[in-house]
């Protein structure tokens, strides 16, 4: 059986449509266009409904993958922007590649799969048809990466779709009715029911009813991610985890946060990665770290350990701008740099005011 290898590449970007540094790795010979299979990036928008950046970074993105590769693979890649890159959050893209490969199967290394479920219907958003498509999407691109027990994900990226005032109008027009009718809502609405999804998915809950939906925050996945955007209407999928038939030298953990400060179940994932350090990570284990993929919120009580919080009355910014730099700064802190993948908005994703974070290294000794 044709082996599969992982490829992970971090580049910075200095505005949302850059793409030089991705045509430079593509010139080299560093990056196969043809082998990119998803690219996740963090844009300096807003983060909001009217967040103009990603659009403009997935097309830029999509546009530069085409030159190289042509449409059809172009097309078929999972562009999983996210706005916002408050405090000190780094700009930048992260691209994922599949090779075939030649090496034995190593145990343990990291597999990626992807999946697309059709348009969602916008009554549907927020709501338990739309945790059932992305259930279905995320049990796809595990069987897509050959991982056959949910144990082995740790982490699920989904680019879920929200609502406009042209979606809602059209299923007005059929008699139906959405699940709210407003825009910003609805971004967290369809966060909320795309990770329930892969909650569902995974065995983390069970059969989730509409009014869970947004409301339970018992009912969580400690390895979902999502996020919303105007820019498509169906849903893409990104599992990340350890599968068979897999090569090379990457591996994958995640861990939990309770709050944005709790950060040493990260310090205990970074350590079953080779990459334990009392402080920061010196620059020699930092160079060995690929990617950090972290969830951000800010707690729904108002308090943050015992401590009263403005993140949720502050009129000029919204909270998850302000969670969002939160997060990165305490993990920056640990792995010392802010170049990391921060997304605002973790309804149902660990628990309330809390986020999942997940890790790729490379092996000590191992270069990529």
């Amino acid at each position: 059986m044709q082996r599969r290898r992982a490829f992970v590449h971090r580049i910075s970007t200095g505005a949302p449509d850059d793409v030089a540094g991705l045509e430079q790795a593509f010139a080299e010979g560093r990056i196969d266009a043809g082998s990119v299979v998803a690219i996740l990036g963090k844009t300096e928008g807003n983060g909001l409904v009217n967040d103009w950046t990603r659009a403009l970074a997935a097309r830029a993105l999509r546009d530069a993958i085409a030159r190289h590769a042509g449409p059809k693979v172009a097309d078929e890649a999972c562009l999983v922007m996210s706005g916002g890159t408050e405090g000190g959050l780094a700009p930048h893209v992260t691209v994922f590649e599949v090779r075939p490969d030649d090496g034995p199967e190593r145990a343990g290394a990291l597999a990626i799969g992807r999946a697309r479920t059709a348009d969602l219907p916008p009554e549907h958003l927020g709501r338990s048809s739309q945790v059932g498509a992305v259930a279905v999407a995320v049990r796809a691109a595990m069987r897509d990466a050959g991982i056959l027990e949910p144990d082995d994900v740790h982490f699920v990226q989904v680019k879920c779709p929200l609502l406009t005032g042209e979606r809602i109008a059209e299923a007005r027009g059929r008699g139906a009715d959405c699940v709210t009718s407003d825009a910003l809502k609805s971004m967290g609405l369809s966060r909320a029911a795309a990770s329930l999804g892969v909650a569902f998915a995974l065995g983390e809950v069970e059969a989730v009813p509409d009014t869970a939906v947004g409301h339970d925050l018992a009912a969580f996945s400690t390895r979902a991610s999502a996020s919303a955007g105007v820019e498509l209407a169906g849903h893409e999928v990104v599992v990340m985890g350890r599968g068979r038939g897999w090569s090379g030298p990457l591996r994958i953990d995640h861990a939990t946060m309770a709050d944005a400060l709790d950060v040493e179940p990260v310090r205990a994932a970074l350590a079953r990665l080779g990459l334990a350090a009392v402080g920061q990570l010196a620059p020699g284990q930092r160079s060995r770290l690929k990617a950090m993929l972290a969830k951000a919120e800010a707690p729904s009580c108002g308090r943050l350990r015992g401590f009263r919080h403005t993140m949720l009355v502050d009129s000029d910014l919204s909270a998850t701008r302000h969670a969002r730099a939160f997060a990165a700064g305490a993990l920056g802190s640990i792995v010392g740099h802010a170049e990391i993948y921060v997304s605002g908005g973790a309804e149902h994703q660990g628990p309330d005011g809390g986020g999942p974070v997940a890790i790729i290294a490379e092996e000590e000794g191992e270069h990529v």
